[in-house]
């Protein structure tokens, strides 16, 4: 149980909450399966099926959204509107105006909704109370604001903030490869992209292919600036940190694989076991990562 990408945001350090008094003010917010005329309902599930809607171990906290939707395309809904609307026009003996349309197209909806086909998806935010991280597994900034979304109105107060850097992640990805030299405990892997300010945004990108140093100085010298860059935490976890200082493609090496091969544990054991290490080595990482950054800014 790894995470495959990471929004990370900032909680007081410690922040002094439990998993019991968590739980209890998620619960007025659980899920429960959408009425026929919703399109779009959120609620906290359980992170481990049969367990409560916090789920505990060593101090690190692990929770769940579901997002379920219903799927009724728009050309399915003007189709039928359109249909309606041409009845209408040999009832009255004039096409229908736009409100009419308007009206037409609501009412199709209401119709279609209930007998629309439903699809969830499910989000995991680790919550590291101790450390003060929180941390939303959403490759897009738009998943992660839905959870926060509904973590604000579950939790309160809910002392969340942004994590802010001293030094901006484009810029410390670009002199890292202008230098052809990582912070301590990362090297710099074979995917990046590099891309230019101003309004042509000219694009560069590297995927699996090995960076030449004197390449790359040639574009950040012509103004292009490290907005992507794949890197390895302490020969653990690969991963790729973004500009606006988003984690993706996390990845553990196999050097945390074969420590977490342990054999005779029950699902429940395994489960335990994955997420003690996951959260374990992404805190660390975390810290590293703003130490190579500048350090943090204060609040």
């Amino acid at each position: 149980m790894w995470f495959k990408n990471l929004q990370v945001y900032r909680l007081p350090s410690p922040w002094n909450i439990t998993a019991e008094a968590l739980e209890a003010q998620l619960a007025a917010h659980a899920y429960q399966p959408g009425s026929g005329l919703e399109a779009q309902r959120l609620g906290w599930i359980a992170p481990r099926e049969g367990g409560g809607l916090v789920h505990e171990v060593g101090h690190q906290l692990l929770i769940a959204l579901r997002a379920e939707k219903k799927l009724l395309p728009a050309s399915v809904v003007n189709q039928v509107a359109k249909a309606r609307a041409a009845e209408l026009e040999e009832q009255q003996g004039f096409k229908p105006g736009r409100k009419q349309m308007k009206d037409l197209k609501e009412q199709v909806t209401d119709e279609l909704l209930p007998k629309a086909f439903s699809i969830h998806r499910d989000t995991l935010v680790w919550i590291d109370p101790e450390s003060g991280w929180l941390g939303v597994d959403a490759a897009a900034t738009a998943k992660a604001d839905e959870v926060l979304g509904l973590l604000h109105k579950s939790v309160s107060p809910l002392p969340l903030r942004p994590l802010h850097v001293i030094q901006s992640p484009a810029a410390a990805m670009t002199a890292w490869l202008a230098s052809d030299e990582a912070p301590s405990n990362f090297s710099i892997d074979q995917d990046t992209e590099l891309q230019a300010a101003g309004e042509s945004k000219a694009t560069i990108r590297y995927v699996k292919h090995t960076l030449d140093p004197e390449d790359i100085r040639r574009h950040i010298a012509s103004g292009k600036q490290c907005t992507r860059l794949a890197l390895t935490w302490a020969d653990r976890i690969s991963f790729v940190l973004t500009e606006s200082l988003s984690i993706k493609r996390i990845s553990p090496l196999d050097v945390l694989k074969e420590n977490a091969e342990i054999s005779g544990m029950n699902d429940d054991e395994i489960f335990d076991a994955d997420m003690m290490l996951m959260t374990g080595e992404l805190s660390k990482l975390l810290a590293d990562l703003v130490y190579g950054l500048g350090g943090e800014q204060p609040a």
